[in-house]
C-alpha cells in the first residue's frame, strides 16, 4: 500500500541581518507599533500573512537605501512581488506619511518642543527623471536645465518633514506652493509662519495672507554675496534635501507614479529618523563658532590622551 505524501507547511523565520539598511532591534520597536493591523486581525478577515513584516520593511529600506530595481532584491528578501505589494499598499493607504509624522512629533517632544509646529521652511528641488517616466509626469526646468520632476519639500524649524509632493518640473514653485500650502492648512491648522526663497515672492505672499491666514515670508541671498552662502532658516530644509539625496533610489526619479517617488522619500525620511531615535551616542544639531571653554578642555584631552 502506497503511502501518499502529506503536503510540506513552509514556516518563515527572521532572516539573518546582513545589510546596513537593516533595522535594528531599536529601530523596529519603533515602526511594528506603527504598521497597520494585518488583516487576519481585522473584521474584514483574511488570510495570515506568511511573511515577516520586519523583512518586507527592511527589503523597502534596502530598494531606497541602495536604489536597485525590485526584480533585483537579493533572493534572502521575501519575493519582489510581495515587497512591493506592501509598499503600495501602505503608501495608498497613508501610512507611510503617518509612520513619518508619528515619529517627528517623538523627535520634537523628545527636545523639549510642541509635537505640532507652527513654523515651516519650503523648497523645491528638480531631479532628472529616468525613461520610465512618462511624458504626463515629467516636463523640463528652463532655470536648471533638468528634464524630470521637481520635489517641493515642507520641513519644521528641526528640519524634520512636514510635506513631500512631486509635481512636473515645469512647475513653477509659486503655483505648486499654493497647493502644498492649501494641503498644510487642512492638516495643520496651527500654522502661522512659513519661510521661502525669493521664488515663492510676489502675489503668493498676499494669496497666502487673505486666503490662508499664514504669515509668507522670503529670505534672499545676499547681492554681495560671492560663493556659497548658509542663509538663515533655510539651510534647514536645504540641510534635508542633502539627507534624501544619501539615498540613490533618490537620485534619479525612477517611478511610474509621482506617489511611489514620494513614499521613497518618505521611507529615507523615516529611516534617518529611526536612526536618530536609537542612536546610543548623544550628538547636537547646533553648531557655533565659539565653543564653550569645557569643550575646548574636552577636545585638548581627547588630542592629548590625558
Amino acid at each position: 500500500m502506497t503511502r501518499i505524501a502529506e503536503p510540506i507547511m513552509r514556516t518563515c523565520s527572521r532572516r539573518r541581518s546582513r545589510y546596513p539598511s537593516d533595522t535594528t532591534a531599536a529601530e523596529w520597536a519603533l515602526i511594528e507599533p506603527l504598521l497597520p493591523a494585518p488583516a487576519c486581525q481585522t473584521n474584514t478577515g483574511g488570510h495570515p500573512e506568511k511573511w515577516l513584516r520586519r523583512d518586507i520593511v527592511d527589503g523597502i529600506r534596502y530598494i531606497v537605501d541602495n536604489g536597485a530595481k525590485w526584480r533585483a532584491l537579493p533572493a534572502d528578501f521575501p519575493p519582489w512581488e510581495t515587497v512591493c505589494g506592501f509598499f503600495q499598499r501602505w503608501n495608498r493607504g497613508g501610512w507611510v506619511t503617518f509612520i513619518r509624522d508619528q515619529l517627528r512629533r517623538r523627535i520634537r517632544t523628545g527636545k523639549g518642543r510642541c509635537p505640532f509646529p507652527v513654523t515651516l521652511i519650503v523648497d523645491s528641488q528638480s531631479i532628472k527623471a529616468a525613461s520610465t517616466v512618462g511624458s504626463t509626469t515629467r516636463g523640463y526646468d528652463a532655470g536648471k536645465k533638468v528634464n524630470g520632476r521637481r520635489r517641493h519639500i515642507a520641513v519644521d524649524t528641526l528640519g524634520l518633514p512636514m510635506m513631500i509632493m512631486v509635481t512636473r518640473a515645469n512647475m513653477t514653485d509659486r503655483d505648486a506652493a499654493r497647493e502644498m500650502l492649501w494641503r498644510l492648512r487642512l492638516t495643520h491648522p496651527q500654522l502661522t509662519r512659513v519661510w521661502a526663497d525669493s521664488a515663492h515672492a510676489g502675489q503668493l505672499v498676499d494669496w497666502a495672507d487673505d486666503r490662508l491666514w499664514l504669515s509668507l515670508r522670503t529670505v534672499a541671498r545676499p547681492r554681495t554675496a560671492e560663493g556659497f552662502v548658509v542663509l538663515p532658516r533655510r539651510r534647514k530644509v536645504e540641510r534635508t534635501i542633502g539627507r534624501l539625496m544619501n539615498a540613490r533610489r533618490n537620485v534619479r526619479d525612477h517611478e511610474r507614479l509621482p506617489q511611489h517617488s514620494e513614499a521613497h522619500l518618505n521611507w529615507a525620511l523615516i529611516t534617518v529618523m529611526t536612526k536618530r531615535l536609537t542612536r546610543k551616542s548623544a550628538r547636537t544639531d547646533s553648531w557655533t563658532k565659539n565653543p564653550s571653554p569645557s569643550t575646548d578642555r574636552r577636545q585638548a584631552r581627547d588630542i592629548t590622551g590625558e
